[in-house]
């Protein structure tokens, strides 16, 4: 794949990631095993889906130019590593909890790898500026 194509994929990987972020409150609704970590009133539900809810916003809006939003894809690849390993040792840790290794844990490491991958980096990243 060249890295023009690769740009184009990283954009249309950009929107699905960034309405998926939009998605998680009815995931949480739907599917409560897999992606709420509360039961019962909780603030902290709330929190997150804010937290995801504006960064699929910027995603979405980063997939018009990805080359001038690198830091926030990085963000959100270092980040999704971060949360899901959190959240996968807790889910280990608390039996109640290890739907979530078929829900919200996997998906942050499948957004975290697909961003990753696609996202250019140093000489390249700077390269494709010039030429994109």
């Amino acid at each position: 794949m060249s890295d023009i194509q690769r740009l184009k994929v990283l954009r249309i990987v950009l929107v699905v990631v960034g309405v998926a972020c939009l998605g998680v409150y009815p995931l949480m609704l739907l599917w409560p095993s897999g992606w709420a970590w509360h039961s019962g009133y909780s603030d902290y539900p709330m929190m997150i889906v804010g937290v995801y809810a504006t960064l699929g916003v910027f995603l979405i809006r980063a997939a018009r130019d990805p080359l001038a939003n690198l830091s926030l894809i990085w963000f959100a690849v270092w980040s999704s590593v971060v949360h899901g390993a959190i959240m996968a040792v807790q889910s280990f840790a608390h039996a109640g909890h290890m739907g979530h290794l078929l829900g919200d844990v996997p998906v942050l490491f499948i957004v975290a790898i697909a961003l990753g991958v696609l996202t250019p980096r140093g000489d390249k990243a700077r390269a494709l500026r010039v030429t994109a």
